[in-house]
């Protein structure tokens, strides 16, 4: 862990030629992504991203995510073809992660991918996560910069939160503000060659079957030994006890409403799924603050819902 206290860095030149510096150097640093905050460490590096692990608590058999400056460097780590392609021209800058075949020569640490032969790839479309890729030159591993099984961030804030984050166990934090879109992203990969939703994200599964012209298959959440990231049962955690498609609160509760179901805190009145995704993890936050059980109004299954969904049944399951 880093001897000095946690850098911010300012969403500027300076900053950004700071963090891609101190990822040269093998330092983990939290970048802004359009999904969440990332926690970043140079993907060729196996000791960068032993950092990763150790700042997050983070179980080694879970696998990161690699994250590119463009297509092309992402297709030299991994193969995308046939479909992987189509959907990286259709969505690539964005939030979607493809879980494709890793190559032989990649270099990536062997940390990153959990042993596996595939790999998760992304190209992020935040200004200062390609600023920083551009500057550095480097494939960066980037699970979200938080301690692991907690709320994801969505602010350097969050990011630096005694409760939950990780202030004092990485080198800086580079401040961009609040992320737009607030989960993470979409995973799909390939099993027996049918493409299939291994994690509900920023872009709606609906629209990603538009491109592929075909309905996805649908993976069974949670298992011992994950073969993508974002596959653990519990994860994205408070530490209180989390109640689902709650209409009302119990005695003792607090209630996160969405819609029509008015709470002490909500995602959205007005019902609105984009919003609500933004809000997800600030509003599981102070929920969690005011130390009591946590009630959630039903959300729809639809759209951003299914990610919404998918963090919530995380958060709420046995751990």
């Amino acid at each position: 862990m880093p001897a000095a206290p946690t850098l911010t860095l300012r969403p500027d030149a300076q900053g950004i030629a700071s963090a891609a510096r101190l990822l040269a150097d093998g330092a983990t640093v939290a970048l802004p992504t359009e999904t969440v905050y990332g926690l970043a460490a140079n993907a060729r590096d196996g000791a960068a991203v032993a950092r990763i692990y150790q700042a997050k608590g983070r179980p080694a058999f879970n696998p990161l995510i690699v994250h590119c400056v463009d297509m092309a460097a992402a297709g030299r780590i991994g193969v995308l073809g046939g479909e992987a392609e189509a959907l990286a021209r259709a969505f690539w800058p964005g939030p979607l992660t493809l879980v494709v075949p890793l190559r032989a020569d990649a270099g990536i640490a062997g940390i990153v991918t959990a042993g596996l032969d595939s790999v998760g790839l992304r190209v992020p479309a935040h200004r200062l996560a390609q600023a920083v890729l551009r500057e550095s030159g480097l494939a960066l591993a980037m699970p979200s910069a938080n301690a692991s099984g907690r709320i994801s961030p969505t602010t350097a804030a969050h990011v630096l939160d005694p409760d939950g984050g990780l202030a004092g166990r990485i080198a800086a934090v580079l401040d961009g503000g609040a992320c737009p879109v607030g989960v993470e992203s979409t995973i799909i990969g390939w099993r027996d060659g049918a493409a299939v939703l291994l994690r509900p994200g920023g872009i709606a599964a609906e629209d990603i079957e538009a491109v592929l012209g075909h309905p996805l298959a649908r993976a069974a959440m949670g298992g011992d030994t994950p073969d993508s990231p974002g596959q653990l049962l519990s994860h994205y955690a408070p530490a209180a006890p989390v109640r689902l498609d709650a209409q009302e609160a119990q005695a003792g509760e607090t209630l996160i409403g969405f819609g029509p179901v008015a709470g002490d805190l909500t995602l959205s009145a007005s019902g609105d799924l984009a919003e609500a995704a933004a809000r997800l993890f600030d509003v599981l936050r102070e929920a969690d603050r005011r130390g009591l059980p946590i009630a959630v109004a039903p959300i729809p299954a639809q759209g951003l819902g299914l990610a919404i969904n998918d963090r919530l049944a995380r958060a709420a399951a046995p751990r």
